[in-house]
């Protein structure tokens, strides 16, 4: 990946930061552009329990309904400059729910208190913003863990432990839905049911669905004694939670076969040949079988979460990725391992993360937590943003043997004074599927589509799209459509006609300012602000990666002045 350079009279502080930003990317640069990959999650988990992600305010009044829509949409804002196209949203908390729904109460999250209607429906209003700005809203599942029994007594009659006593058992303070009672898969696939029925949610994410830690004393010998059929008692917890996984999954596909089912399971599957555990995997410790999952076929995706470094990370993301069985794996990478009480972690570590699980194969990375990447907690936010520069899409299911849809039809455009319209017909979507959506490219020459470059617009709903510059670089246009299970169609090209090019240049000499205190910003083709400064006469772009790009100039109070689009 190249990094660009802005040419200006900087003050020291200025100087100082943005030398400490080159070298934080410095370990950017072995990624060659052509190695960029055009499909790979960007995913974050955002935490809804305990108010720590979304939402930050609680709806007293019904003024504050527009205050916590609001916050989701600045950080829904935010998410997308740094291209991330996968959102896990924590759906279901502890035994309740974000959402309207007949089976379990509203979480006090959203209100402060058990049971109470916010006042609209904080899942639908998720979606629909998700969408809107090209991402997946995946619904996250806290599937066996009901909360301490203070938390649990707040749902009064709709308390599981009163309305299901034989699913529900209490293990030091905490009460859990209970896996070793067959009934218990069948109730979670309900929910799962209940919410793929409902919404066009894009995937269902399964977490904790695993036994407590280290439960030795975990008290189910009666269920095992009913239902271990000679099995030991770890192979007969290992295969409850194997029944749930397959129920659900299983529950899923035969609503909605693209809806995407996921988990998470702890970070290491099991001890490797040539390194330990540690006493803390998914197989022993927890009876998780998630590798064992994928080979049966029973998950369409992988989120290990492996919140640790060194050889701790590194051998046991790649046992990950060696056994995916043609699925996606996208590691769980901590964040908030920055923090100091969570290990204090250089920000390069976790980008040295990022791009190893690239170059090794997975299938891109999810974020833990939402908040402490977008903290910018030292500096890690611009590592971030510098590994992931260019949109990308979320990895389609290929094993569901689906044909690609057809490309759309009648793709043309329109110049109207600064502004290219261009406009296609819909492609209809067949057995049941949500509308299709499409992906449309641009270049100066004709058009690759194979890798990120060249993106112009990700995941739009609309069949139309609007490009505004009076002298636009780009000549070539290509456009496909992708059904849900994320399978593009051909392409279809267009090429306007007689219009002049501007070639990239390497350096702009604008007019002295005619406004005190105007100013610069430098775009890519999807929008995201490359460079936000002062006002020069003399304007130096260089080491650009291809693409379009725009150069705005404003006013003291934005207001754009004058656009210089330019293509690299």
């Amino acid at each position: 990946m190249s990094t660009f350079v802005i040419f200006f009279n900087m003050s020291k502080f200025r100087y100082i930061f943005f030398l400490y930003f080159i070298l934080c990317v410095t370990f950017v640069q072995a990624q060659k552009p052509a190695a960029l990959p055009k499909y790979e999650y960007r995913a974050v988990w955002v935490t809804t329990i305990e108010n720590l992600d979304w939402p930050r305010t609680q709806i007293k009044k019904s003024s504050d309904i527009a205050v916590q829509q609001r916050e989701l949409i600045v950080l829904l804002d935010s998410l997308k400059t740094l291209n991330v196209n996968c959102v896990m949203l924590q759906t279901r908390v502890r035994g309740d729910v974000i959402y309207p729904s007949k089976i379990e109460p509203f979480s006090k999250v959203l209100t402060g208190v058990s049971g109470r209607d916010p006042g609209y429906d904080p899942l639908a209003f998720a979606i629909e913003e998700c969408h809107k700005r090209g991402m997946q809203l995946h619904a996250w599942v806290v599937t066996l863990p009901l909360g301490d029994i203070k938390h649990v007594a707040s749902h009064r009659g709709k308390a599981l432990n009163k309305l299901f006593p034989q699913l529900c058992r209490v293990y030091n303070g905490n009460w859990y839905m209970e896996a070793g009672e067959p009934a218990t898969a069948d109730y979670l696939a309900r929910l799962a049911e209940e919410m793929v029925s409902n919404y066009e949610l894009d995937g269902i994410h399964l977490d904790y669905i695993r036994y407590p830690d280290k439960p030795s004393k975990y008290p189910d010998g009666y269920l095992f004694r009913k239902y271990g059929a000679g099995l030991s008692r770890a192979d007969w917890r290992r295969a409850n939670i194997t029944r749930i996984m397959r129920e659900v999954y299983n529950k899923v596909k035969s609503v909605k076969p693209w809806v995407r089912v996921s988990c998470a399971p702890l970070g290491k599957n099991d001890d490797l040949t040539a390194y330990s555990s540690r006493g803390y995997n998914a197989v022993r410790t927890v009876y998780q079988e998630p590798q064992r999952w994928l080979r049966e076929g029973i998950v369409d995706a992988i989120f290990p979460m492996i919140y640790f470094s060194g050889n701790d990370f590194y051998p046991f993301m790649r046992d990950w990725e060696e056994n995916s069985c043609g699925r996606h794996i996208v590691p769980g990478i901590g964040a908030y391992r920055l923090l100091p009480e969570y290990g204090d972690w250089e920000p390069l570590e976790v980008g040295r993360q990022l791009v190893t699980s690239r170059s090794s194969g997975t299938d891109g990375t999810i974020m833990f937590r939402l908040r402490h990447l977008l903290d910018n907690i030292k500096g890690f936010y611009y590592i971030y943003r510098s590994i992931y520069a260019t949109p990308s899409l979320v990895p389609p299911m290929t094993w569901c043997g689906k044909e690609a849809p057809d490309a759309p039809k009648n793709f043309s455009g329109v110049r109207v004074g600064d502004t290219l319209h261009l406009k296609w017909d819909r492609v209809e979507p067949v057995d049941g599927m949500p509308a299709l959506y499409y992906n449309l490219y641009a270049s100066d020459k004709p058009v690759d589509i194979t890798g990120p470059r060249n993106f112009m617009g990700v995941m739009l709903h609309d069949n139309r799209y609007s490009w505004v510059g009076s002298k636009l670089a780009t000549m070539y246009w290509a456009l496909t459509a992708v059904d849900a299970y994320g399978i593009e169609s051909e392409v279809v090209r267009w090429e306007e006609p007689g219009h002049e090019q501007q070639l990239f240049r390497e350096e702009f000499l604008l007019p002295k300012p005619a406004v005190w205190g105007m100013r610069i910003v430098l775009k890519d083709a999807v929008g995201a602000v490359l460079y936000n400064g002062k006002y020069r006469t003399r304007v130096g772009v260089r080491g650009l990666p291809p693409g379009c790009y725009m150069l705005e100039i404003l006013s003291r109070d934005g207001v754009v002045l004058d656009r210089l689009p330019f293509v690299r």
